[in-house]
């Protein structure tokens, strides 16, 4: 029995949380009808309240009609058992994450529901086939992830099981268009695309953390103001909350059979159960006041420029980058052009995917005068700079650095040895996770980057990312890390390393 044909009037959901409510909100401005269900029946009337009090600021702010309004609650009927779901199309659920109560739900949904009925899960990290098992039919087992809060968060991940009928997951893409959201299309797999590709920033932040490269706040101002995310890793588990964020970190790194890729840190571990779970609690990675995160204050940059300064030769474009800003700042320093430096000048590296250590061993200077500065991101455009000394280098040579290359006014963050930077790693890492997401066929090139730029707000895709730096320098970052860590984890993945060879696209499909 196809349901490629299946007109979609009523739903039924299952749960009246922030999920649940989120779902009917959009459902019901789409026009349709809604039954929403709760095993406690207090709890379907405080959403429907809540869903009255939404619409009805909506239209005072003018988002919405007030005839739309009133129509749109008039749509949304409580449902007193799932008895009273049976003439629904389509019915999601939006309970706990535990897989035994899931498929207790459904064996029962079946029960009751008509013939074409499909069955949606709103889960973020069970898979729908172990779910579709329960049942006598899994072919209309099919996954319908959204995400919090669901009326601003335009996108849900359509997922079919391995025994899913492909028109229901083709039904439940018309549906979500219909209700104004952005469908994608995925494998069942761990973390499907977005909580799968997710993974890279918020484990790499922590790893570098938990190596002492540099605080938490230092991490994120980085990733914002060098990197152009909208939030670093720690401002984001601290929106997503660690009782949230941890359990999903662990059950991907579990479902992928401890895959190094997706190793947890301790670091959420030991905050979650000191009750430090992030904004809602008032205490994360940050203090919140009246919601309001208090950020540290950074130190303003030393003065005193250092009088000569020796460019490394590794890099052309880099070093032409670094020649280029130390020109425009006007600042008063001799370049020492010598084929090796002078006793006195500071030494400047511009490393790929290397430490600073690395860096000045493999030119034989003096690693007591080398400061490493990140040209991944032009350094002549973006909203920070990063520098990172050796473990000798002087003091007297870190601030001179951090002076020269704040001359302009730009802030200059200043980090302990890290192979790759901070930058470099977290893009490196978020770029490969989303070309592995490919090579598994997961989901589509498209769909990769639209369901992260739409799911986690990142400027690009990880795919588009990769392109807009390329695919040769995110391949010889992530070498090179391994070269010197050796840690499987920076293996680059297959699609990444092919098209790379290749001068392909990352966004590449072969036919």
């Amino acid at each position: 029995m196809s349901f490629r044909d299946l007109q979609v009037e009523t739903i039924g959901i299952v749960g009246s949380g922030a999920m649940g409510r989120g779902i009917a909100q959009i459902a019901a401005q789409g026009g349709l009808t809604v039954r929403l269900f709760d095993t406690n029946p207090q709890a379907v009337a405080a959403a429907r309240d809540y869903l009255s009090d939404t619409l009805n600021k909506l239209a005072a702010k003018g988002k919405l009609k007030e005839a739309d309004a009133h129509a749109a609650l008039a749509r949304v009927h409580a449902a007193a058992q799932t008895s009273d779901l049976a003439d629904c199309d389509v019915v999601i659920e939006a309970i706990v994450e535990k897989l035994d109560v899931k498929r207790e739900l459904f064996r029962e949904l079946e029960a009751v529901v008509g013939e074409r009925c499909i069955l949606a899960s709103n889960t973020s990290s069970l898979s729908i086939t172990a779910i579709a098992a329960g049942c006598a039919r899994p072919e209309r087992v099919a996954g319908f992830h959204f995400f919090n809060p669901v009326p601003l968060m335009k996108v849900v991940e359509v997922i079919d099981g391995l025994r899913g009928d492909p028109g229901a997951g083709d039904a439940l893409m018309d549906l979500a268009r219909r209700m104004g959201h952005t469908p994608v299309r995925a494998k069942d797999m761990p973390g499907f695309i977005v909580n799968h590709a997710g993974r890279g920033m918020n484990t790499e932040g922590l790893r570098i953390a938990s190596e002492g490269v540099a605080s938490f706040a230092d991490i994120d101002r980085i990733m914002r103001e060098q990197a152009g995310f909208r939030l670093g890793p720690f401002e984001l588990l601290d929106l997503t909350a660690l009782d949230v964020s941890h359990p999903v970190m662990e059950s991907i790194y579990h479902q992928f059979y401890e895959e190094p890729r997706f190793t947890p840190s301790p670091i959420t571990g030991t905050r979650l159960a000191g009750g430090l779970i992030g904004r809602k609690a008032g205490e994360g990675f940050y203090k919140y006041v009246d919601g309001n995160k208090q950020m540290p204050d950074e130190a303003p940059a030393p003065t005193a420029l250092p009088q000569r300064v020796w460019i490394s030769r590794v890099s052309h474009g880099a070093r032409e980058q670094v020649l280029k800003l130390i020109a425009k700042s006007d600042a008063a320093v001799h370049i020492d052009t010598g084929n090796t430096p002078a006793p006195d000048s500071l030494i400047v590296v511009t490393p790929l995917g290397f430490d600073a250590t690395t860096a000045a061993v493999a030119e034989n200077l003096d690693a007591t005068r080398v400061v490493a500065i990140d040209t991944l991101f032009a350094l002549d455009t973006v909203a920070r700079r990063t520098i990172m000394t050796t473990p000798a280098t002087t003091p007297a040579m870190r601030d001179a650095a951090h002076a020269l290359f704040a001359a302009d006014g730009v802030p200059v963050t200043v980090i302990r040895d890290s192979t790759g930077f901070v930058a470099q790693r977290v893009v490196a890492t978020i770029v490969n996770i989303g070309c592995d997401i490919a090579q598994q066929r997961i989901a589509s090139p498209e769909d990769i980057d639209l369901a992260v730029t739409l799911g986690l707000g990142y400027p690009k895709g990880p795919l588009a990312l990769g392109d807009a730096l390329g695919a040769k320098t995110i391949l010889a970052i992530l070498r090179n890390i391994y070269s010197v860590l050796g840690d499987p984890r920076y293996r680059p993945s297959p699609w990444l390393a092919r098209r790379a060879q290749l001068g392909l696209s990352l966004t590449h499909s072969e036919d």
